[in-house]
């Protein structure tokens, strides 16, 4: 591929949230019509659907918005792949109950390489490029090595890269490892530490039991990053700000970053900010779409969320018509100083399957 006026390479170089929406929409635009380009032409299903929507793919898209987009439900059912099988790498499975057919995502070497940069790209810009000691809230069990893994699981490997002294806090029943965890809190409690984790999983086996057991745990420097799960704890009635407020009261934790993403677009996260809103990435951006007509939404509107990313290379996955609901807050001009499109999540199209990397794992509870 032929990527112009900024490879990804160069984007992903950049400080990280630096670029404004203008420039920036430019940048992803020839990276993402040469994307459209190489996937149309190395994956026949791809191919298939570009034709049937009769899409002239022989000049650019004026902007983003036409960058024709899958549902992420297509890949349950459709193996959609731009590379031959002997240079898939690994394949990542997406999260699913006993009775739903799960996504199946290959990576090939130079895609994985570029997620891994992007992760890296972001998780720094928040907690600095020095290694932390990190806690896992999660069982080792979960990283079991596979050509086939898990969204958990490589959540869990893609953000041990950026901690060091590992202790996975729950064991393979899932039950707190007290005397472990106490211990760890004993040694770096008064330095600042990562902590890292599926939603639900945090609340259920981190803080429920912390709680129902009597335990404060100093944790007070520390910073956490977690995602996924927020469907069953919806169920419980707990909000983002219950969330934070349980973390900050039990283990003096104050510094919590949520993220939104997906293993069809694995590396393309959108962090929560310090004011609690998601941003959008140098290397990638969302609109909001009238689930009536698919027409583009303004500012302060709700609609469904498309994703797009310069990553996906091994497979078609570069724009995405997700379930969940969003509504963009603004644009270049979040006070925590980060340039780019900020939004909120509003939850899930109605109907939508339970999918999310800890809702499956609660839903077995």
């Amino acid at each position: 591929m032929n990527q112009q006026n900024g490879t990804i390479e160069e984007i992903l170089a950049l400080q990280q949230y630096s670029l404004k929406a203008e420039d920036k929409k430019r940048l992803l635009l020839d990276n993402l019509y040469s994307l459209t380009r190489h996937h149309y032409e190395n994956c026949k299903p791809y191919s298939n659907i570009i034709n049937n929507l009769k899409l002239n793919l022989s000049e650019q898209f004026n902007s983003i918005a036409d960058v024709p987009f899958l549902p992420v439900r297509l890949f349950k059912n459709h193996d959609l792949r731009s590379i031959p099988d002997t240079d898939v790498m690994r394949v990542l499975t997406s999260s699913g109950t006993t009775s739903q057919t799960v996504a199946r995502i290959p990576l090939d070497r130079e895609t994985s390489m570029l997620q891994t940069k992007a992760l890296s790209a972001i998780v720094t810009s928040f907690i600095g490029k020095k290694r932390l000691p990190m806690l896992i809230i999660d069982s080792e069990a979960a990283i079991k090595s596979s050509a086939s893994m898990s969204a958990r699981g490589a959540g869990v490997i893609g953000l041990s890269n950026f901690g060091r002294n590992h202790l996975y806090a729950l064991d393979e029943n899932m039950k707190l490892k007290t005397d472990e965890v106490l211990a760890f809190a004993e040694k770096h409690g008064s330095d600042e530490i990562l902590v890292f984790g599926f939603t639900f999983m945090i609340w259920q086996y981190f803080y429920l039991t912390a709680q129902q057991a009597g335990l404060n745990i100093s944790l007070d420097k520390g910073v956490v990053i977690h995602s996924g799960g927020w469907k069953k704890l919806e169920e419980m009635k707990v909000t983002n700000e219950q969330f934070k407020a349980g973390l900050a009261d039990r283990f003096g934790l104050r510094r919590v970053h949520n993220f939104y993403g997906m293993v069809e677009q694995v590396g393309s996260i959108y962090m929560e900010c310090e004011q609690g809103w998601l941003h959008a990435p140098n290397y990638s951006d969302i609109i909001i779409r009238d689930w009536r007509n698919w027409e583009t939404l303004p500012i302060g509107e709700t609609g469904v969320v498309e994703t797009l990313s310069i990553l996906p290379k091994s497979y078609p996955g570069h724009s995405l018509l997700t379930e969940d609901l969003a509504t963009v807050i603004g644009i270049d001009d979040c006070p925590c100083g980060r340039k780019g499109t900020y939004f909120k999540i509003d939850g899930r199209i109605p109907k939508a399957e339970l999918r999310g990397c800890s809702d499956t794992h609660a839903a077995g509870v």
